[in-house]
């Protein structure tokens, strides 16, 4: 696979930016055997903040070993730190006098708590107060003894969550019905459920400096290409930024092109277009806080495909992508044509319909670009405001106002009848793209092409569509190209792109994505029902 040099315009090929310019100095600082030393600069580092609770406790025979237990309130669960860190420590009596005595005298009290007191599964140890401050306020406990130089982070995190519920964007008749959630651990179990495989690999690391975002990057090892891998945690490792709020702060900041409208990264709330999409040998991109997830490379192809193609049968998912390709190009081209061939083609009209379409305009004082521009501005608002609006007045909003308006300036002699049958038939049409950034891609790309139709007529359009064609044969994700298996022309890889092939039939993965493990399955054809 060859990866295509960034242009001088992308971020990426500045050399990296050390983060720890911007860090505390104190949060780089060791801990220190003096326990209250180590609690005082927590609580001043931490503004002492209310939230951030800290209990201290004793233990040994005597009660003489002093330790602190702190965890954030909100993000720890106070079950697992009552039930299994601080009941394990105070109350538990399976530890002998040996143990006990042990723990006043020995220096290495660290391995006795882990063999002996606590019961929690996942601990690690912390030496700074930096991955200290990360693990507080992840959601972890910290565990800290009086007169050693470093402490125990115990797994408690336990935030509420939003559960997983059905996907709001993308809507199938069958299918799944479990969507991604805000919290990364659930969003990598849902994708482990669909994958019970020990290659599909999970790397995470943090990005942000201030926010400290989770970011996991999955892939199934065998299948993926490892030099893809390697582009993947470059641009991540090269992000240098206060925050991540969600994975479009990801998207924009490692995609191979900056000035175009068509996305080059792919994104998905559903678990199983994930997997399958692992399956073909991409990367998934999590990032924790968000249920959209990130997936490299893209095509375009990918972007019009939906989930529920691969769970009907071949003939009934073929036609549905044959209607969605259609609705395609009535959403980019259905104004600009009628412009043009009202406005200089009028010879390709039947003669009926274009008195009619005469009688319609002779009160209209605009020309038909400017009646199609007014139309496209004011649905383009509408539709925005129905998605700000509250739920349960959006959409009778937006369609109540699409009504009356366009009622209201047929009747005023302001657009004519025809050109709101248009309107309405393209945004109609550029509903039924199953990604939304792709349609919004569709409507940007709209209004020029309806200026070139106003000026140029048919030949306008014709050179529209070449420079876009041109433009979209121009773009890589990843490394790929974003055309393909069109262009370059793949033709094993054709089987999957306007018509879907009975599953049977698909055997290999695509090949400019996929070149190691190419076959999904053996090339021996279903067996023939009994006679």
């Amino acid at each position: 696979m060859r990866f295509r040099k960034r242009s001088s315009h992308n971020k990426f090929k500045k050399p990296p930016v050390q983060h720890t310019e911007n860090k505390p100095a104190h949060s780089e600082a060791q801990l220190s055997p003096n326990i209250g030393s180590n609690l005082q600069r927590i609580r001043q580092a931490l503004g002492n903040s209310t939230d951030i609770i800290i209990r201290e406790v004793r233990i040994g025979k005597d009660g003489e070993q002093i330790i602190a237990i702190l965890y954030t309130d909100g993000l720890a669960d106070k079950n697992v730190v009552s039930d299994f860190i601080m009941e394990s420590m105070m109350l538990d009596s399976s530890l002998s006098s040996d143990v006990e005595s042990s723990i006043q005298t020995s220096s290495h009290v660290f391995q006795i708590l882990k063999d002996y007191a606590l019961t929690i599964g996942d601990i690690r140890d912390v030496t700074n107060f930096e991955t200290l401050y990360n693990a507080l306020l992840s959601g972890d406990a910290i565990i800290l003894v009086d007169g050693e130089t470093q402490g125990i982070v115990a797994s408690a995190r336990g935030w509420k969550d939003r559960g997983v519920t059905e996907p709001a964007s993308e809507n199938v008749v069958r299918g799944p019905r479990e969507g991604f959630s805000e919290t990364l651990r659930t969003n990598t179990a849902l994708i482990r459920r669909k994958i019970k495989d020990p290659n599909l690999w999970l790397e995470t690391k943090q990005i942000g400096r201030v926010t400290q975002t989770d970011v996991a990057v999955m892939y199934i090892k065998g299948i993926v290409d490892h030099k893809l891998v390697e582009e993947v945690h470059e641009r991540l490792n090269r992000i240098d930024v206060d925050g991540i709020l969600e994975s479009g702060y990801i998207e924009e900041l490692i995609q191979d092109e900056t000035f175009t409208p068509f996305p080059t990264v792919y994104n998905s709330e559903r678990p199983d277009v994930i997997a399958a999409e692992l399956l073909e040998g991409k990367i998934a991109i999590l990032v924790d806080g968000t249920p959209f997830v990130l997936v490299v490379p893209a095509l375009f192809v990918s972007f019009l495909h939906a989930a529920e193609d691969y769970y009907q049968r071949a003939d009934i998912s073929s036609f549905i992508r044959v209607l969605r390709y259609t609705g395609v190009f009535i959403s980019l081209l259905g104004p600009s044509l009628y412009v043009a061939i009202t406005t200089f083609h009028q010879e390709m009209l039947p003669t009926s319909l274009l008195i009619g379409l005469a009688a319609q305009r002779e009160s209209v004082p605009f020309p038909a670009f400017i009646e199609a521009l007014m139309m496209e501005l004011t649905f383009e608002i509408l539709r925005e405001a129905g998605v700000r609006m509250p739920k349960y007045i959006g959409a009778a909003v937006s369609i109540v106002g699409t009504l009356v308006i366009g009622q209201a300036a047929v009747q005023a002699g302001i657009i004519s009848a025809a050109m709101v049958i248009v309107v309405s038939i393209t945004a109609i049409s550029s509903f039924v793209l199953p990604a939304y950034n792709m349609s919004i891609a569709f409507r940007m790309l709209r209004f020029p092409l309806m200026g070139l139709a106003a000026s140029f007529g048919l030949f306008g359009i014709i050179v529209g569509g070449i420079a876009l064609i041109l433009h979209m044969c121009s773009l890589r994700s990843f490394g790929i190209p974003y055309m393909a298996p069109f262009a370059p022309l793949i033709p094993s890889d054709t089987k999957d792109t306007i018509f879907r092939l009975p599953h049977w039939m698909m055997i290999t993965r695509p090949r400019l994505i996929n070149q190691k493990n190419v076959n999904r399955r053996n090339s021996t054809p279903p067996r023939k029902p009994r006679e």
